[in-house]
């Protein structure tokens, strides 16, 4: 990891109590909703007018293989040190508008299930990626408070260091998997949310990283992160007791632009009804990602189990599901079986992707009327069923591609496969629901 800054702390905090949270008055029973941007919806400030549909695709399915290497390092030895996360601007998908401070300041950040902190570059920056829009200013801000070195909160993390008597702020640091990072000071601040019902939403004393050495393939129209992993410091955890630890998305198909997905929290979280399944989040090496067990797969009426090499009893999850990865990555030997029964499915001629990332793809028939084959993903407790729209995607105009493919190690259940689903978090019961949902009509 490239850095200026030999000293860092790491993040492991406690949540803030129940009183340092305010919550809108009118959100307190019903809870409330937020807008989910695409990153390449023409919402989006990432949107390049120039670049196709195919264009986009082909960039989402190559950011997929990026972020297996940031949840799945190839060594431990990168995550001794600093708290690695596993996104960067680059390899998001969807944005969040969001506030902090006060007055409210308005930042742009990656909502990412798959790391914590809060982070935006700030004003006076001293090596920082080019962002064109406004940079937060924090003597700007009212309630913006730098946590010190030596108050309870920074000496309970086991490291921190004081520059010197007169900026005596606790330092963070955050790096990720490509050697992007991010360095500053640990403060706490009011973050706003724009609820989807126009009144804003809230929550003082949140922490915040305020970046002042950030660098990487951030892009210049992204402030930073705005983290909902299961980690101490995610904006997930800090607001949990007003929103009963739970949230939810509804994941638009893929280019239905004219819709927008959905961020709920709270009441409006709640997954329940007809159809509705439920599997155990379970424990993993990182409290930030949401692993789960995946018993296996059917396809059609034919189940491939998906084999744990373990010989210990102990259940673990062996998936993590992420709302910024756009393919589902599994393991070569299952994945090698799960095509081979997904191709006995499909009578149509087998063509090569145009970038030769995805193996399993036909020539599109009229209208891309593809016929195929009902794939079931059996989670512990729940069997979640995926139709074309989860599994086949167009790469091309006389081209589709099956939408899984194999790695070496690790396996992620995609944004793809999540479409068209209303997807719920219960941090405490700990499990993650499934609805089939027409997600354009919520």
């Amino acid at each position: 990891m490239a850095t200026t800054h030999h000293h860092y702390i790491l993040f492991l905090f406690l949540t803030h109590t129940l009183s340092t949270l305010c919550f809108h008055e009118a959100h307190k029973k019903g809870g409330f909703s937020v807008k989910l941007i695409h990153r390449d919806s023409p919402m989006s400030p990432f949107h390049n007018p120039t670049e196709t549909h195919f264009n986009q695709l082909s960039n989402a399915i190559h950011r997929s293989f990026n972020r297996v290497n940031h949840f799945y390092p190839k060594t431990k030895s990168s995550r001794q040190k600093t708290p690695q996360s596993v996104i960067t601007s680059s390899q998001g998908e969807y944005l969040v508008k969001y506030s902090i401070g006060t007055p409210p300041f308005d930042a742009m950040g990656i909502a990412d299930t798959g790391s914590d902190l809060i982070w935006s570059q700030c004003k006076p920056c001293q090596q920082c990626y080019n962002q064109t829009t406004p940079l937060f200013d924090p003597s700007k801000s009212a309630t913006y408070e730098p946590v010190s070195c030596y108050s309870s909160m920074c000496n309970s993390l086991g490291q921190s260091y004081c520059y010197s008597d007169t900026e005596p702020n606790c330092e963070y640091t955050v790096s990720y998997g490509d050697g992007s990072h991010s360095q500053g000071n640990l403060a706490l601040d009011t973050i706003t949310l724009g609820s989807s019902t126009g009144s804003s939403v809230s929550f003082p004393k949140i922490p915040i990283g305020c970046g002042l050495n950030n660098a990487g393939t951030f892009d210049s129209k992204c402030s930073g992160i705005v983290g909902l992993g299961g980690g101490a410091v995610s904006l997930i955890s800090q607001i949990g007791p007003s929103i009963d630890s739970k949230f939810s998305y509804c994941l638009v198909p893929l280019f239905e632009f004219n819709s927008t997905s959905k961020i709920n929290f709270g009441e409006n979280a709640v997954v329940e009804g007809p159809g509705t399944v439920s599997t155990p989040i379970i424990p993993g090496s990182f409290d930030t990602f949401y692993y789960l067990k995946l018993e296996g797969m059917s396809v059609g009426s034919k189940r491939i189990e998906f084999v744990d090499d373990s010989t210990s009893n102990e259940v673990k999850g062996n998936i993590i599901i992420d709302s910024g990865t756009t393919l589902t990555i599994l393991l070569e030997k299952f994945y090698t079986k799960l095509e081979a029964e997904v191709e006995a499915h499909i009578n149509l001629e087998r063509v090569n992707s145009t970038d030769q990332i995805l193996s399993l793809c036909y020539k599109s028939p009229p209208n891309n009327a593809i016929e195929v084959p009902i794939i079931t993903a059996h989670f512990a407790g729940a069997d979640i069923v995926l139709n074309s729209l989860n599994t086949f995607v167009s790469v091309s105009d006389d081209a589709m591609c099956f939408a899984f493919a194999p790695v070496a190690s690790g396996s992620i259940f995609g944004n793809l496969a999540q479409m068209n689903h209303l997807v719920g978090y219960d941090l405490l019961r700990k499990t993650v629901s499934f609805k089939p949902t027409d997600c354009t009509k919520i």
